[in-house]
């Protein structure tokens, strides 16, 4: 989950709170599954190196695939552009934002013109290598 580089022992007054988030995420992957998890992470690509952004969608994903849910608020459209569902807030931030402008795949919302995170990530989804897994069922 990226965090290579901090030492055992290392305080954690030290640490950004997007590492503390992802110390939580390993430990939480080293437990055993259970398949009834609701895991809600705020922004997890936020401080990683771009090849542990790459491999961030593969832990999410595992852990779908094992029975359990997944909330991300992310801006990072390189996730984005691999979730099951997306629900896009805005039009803006602070008080012109929190209304749902769009909801539905990464296809979807890249489709709406209301929505400017599907603005961004039209180019994205053109470019993208590895397809995005589909929920069976």
């Amino acid at each position: 989950v990226g965090l290579g580089y901090i030492h055992i022992g290392q305080p954690a007054t030290t640490v950004s709170g997007g590492e503390a988030q992802r110390v939580k995420l390993a430990k939480e992957l080293s437990r055993r599954a259970t398949g009834r998890t609701l895991y809600i992470l705020d922004e997890p690509t936020n401080g990683l190196h771009y090849d542990d952004v790459r491999k961030l969608p593969e832990v999410l994903h595992a852990l779908v695939e094992t029975g359990n849910t997944v909330l991300v608020i992310e801006h990072n459209l390189e996730v984005i552009k691999t979730a099951d569902w997306i629900i896009d807030l805005g039009p803006e931030g602070g008080d012109a934002g929190g209304h749902i402008v769009a909801t539905g795949t990464p296809e979807d919302i890249a489709e709406c013109e209301q929505s400017y995170t599907g603005q961004y990530l039209r180019p994205y989804l053109a470019r993208r290598a590895p397809q995005r897994r589909r929920r069976a069922g």
